[in-house]
């Protein structure tokens, strides 16, 4: 059976194509098992995010153009509209996909951990339908493993590639812990959002979320058991925060000296750090002149996030030689599978050669036959039948001159080489 790993990401296809392919998670399964009910396809998965749409497949025969045909029905496109943008990776190509795309190395944001999640929901979902195989579960479980070690190896995901990661490395070299330390967020957009998501999970003591629609601060703040406030409500909040990160659209900042060195007097003078994101700035340049404020601005940021991608890059060629490897260990397990066949052929002959030998050696030793005698007959009989067939056949090799027949016994019973 072969592997493919097929679809259209954020390289290949622009976002008015990717949204017409997107799967909504309600359909996923349905659409799996629709998938597996199509001629040669025998198993499925789907990986379904903003970035990319993928499906991986355990095929009884290489033919791609059977899920062009799936997906574009499926969807109600021309096959014609969806060609130019679709990839589709064979055998040992789809396996190094699979590993590249779980560790981050095929993202938008080079070595993002949110595809891992959404890798493993896949394999989660497939599973719930029942179109996982052997292979497709191997490659799965093979791919989490090679993309943890990635991860645990190398420092694909450890500085800072977006504004929001930058901003929260910041905070991470000014204080030692968070569970104590609380965040003001001005704003509720992507960024925020972003940010919020980064302090939750380096375990942020308290998030307060202001912005100037009270519900998309509600909405924001369940999310991340935080408190949401309006904009007028951050003067007597500001005192509270030891960590300000802001990034709102406003053509006029939000804060400025005099608010700022209000709250720093609440706070006898505890330093506060404030990441102004904005653009235009949200928080009045003056600020930084306070000697209690470390006040960054999205321009200091970038040096950061430069240095990010630099080492994020370093990382990757380290990733790509784990993977090499990777795909060569689950290349050598998918051609093993070759030998299983025969393997069991083998083991079957055998047991019921024994069987016979065994059910005649019980019926002597019940009619009183000393038992040392039936043993050594036994023994003499199974070996005998076990071995006769090859030693003929070598024996006809011999005649033939198959001296690599021969040798490949040798190897096959681990016998000393002779010459030949």
């Amino acid at each position: 059976m072969s592997i493919l790993a097929f679809g259209i990401n954020h390289k290949t296809a622009p976002v008015d194509i990717r949204e017409k392919v997107a799967f909504q998670p309600a359909q996923v399964i349905d659409a799996l098992r629709d998938l597996t009910s199509r001629p040669h396809v025998k198993e499925a998965a789907i990986v379904s995010t903003c970035n990319r749409t993928e499906l991986y497949c355990g095929l009884d025969r290489q033919n791609h153009e059977i899920i062009t045909q799936w997906l574009s029905r499926y969807h109600n496109l021309s096959v014609d509209d969806l060609m130019p943008y679709i990839y589709a990776h064979p055998d040992q190509l789809a396996v190094r996909h699979a590993l590249r795309v779980a560790s981050g190395l095929d993202s938008l944001v080079l070595g993002e951990p949110q595809i891992l999640g959404q890798m493993k929901d896949a394999y989660s979902t497939a599973s719930s339908a029942g179109t996982l195989g052997n292979l497709l579960d191997r490659l799965f479980q093979h791919t989490f493993s090679v993309a943890k070690q990635v991860r645990t190896d190398t420092a694909i995901g450890a500085s800072p590639v977006s504004v929001a990661f930058a901003a929260v490395s910041l905070a991470r070299q000014i204080f030692t812990s968070f569970e104590d330390q609380t965040a003001l967020l001005i704003g509720a957009g992507e960024t925020i959002e972003l940010t919020a998501r980064h302090l939750h999970e380096i375990g942020i003591g308290r998030m307060i979320i202001a912005n100037r629609t009270l519900e998309r601060a509600r909405s924001l703040a369940e999310e991340f058991n935080a408190y949401a406030i309006s904009l007028p409500e951050i003067p007597s909040h500001l005192a509270e925060a030891d960590i300000v990160i802001s990034s709102t659209a406003s053509p006029l900042p939000i804060l400025g000296k005099g608010s700022v060195e209000s709250a720093l007097k609440i706070r006898k003078h505890r330093p506060i750090l404030m990441v102004d994101i904005a653009v235009p700035r949200d928080i009045e340049s003056e600020v930084g002149n306070l000697s209690d404020v470390y006040l960054y601005t999205v321009d200091d940021l970038q040096e950061i996030i430069q240095e990010g991608l630099r080492s994020r890059q370093e990382a990757a060629e380290q990733a790509e030689e784990i993977i090499d490897t990777q795909v060569s260990h689950f290349m050598n397990w998918i051609r093993s599978l070759g030998a299983v066949d025969t393997i069991r052929a083998v083991r079957e002959n055998a047991e019921v050669k024994r069987d016979v030998e065994l059910e005649l050696a019980l019926k002597q030793i019940a009619a009183g036959k000393d038992p040392e005698i039936v043993l050594k007959q036994f023994a003499h009989r199974l070996t005998n039948k076990l071995l006769h067939v090859p030693s003929t056949q070598l024996k006809q090799a011999g005649y033939d001159g198959r001296a690599e027949l021969l040798k490949a016994a040798r190897d096959l019973f681990d016998l000393k080489t002779t010459d030949l």
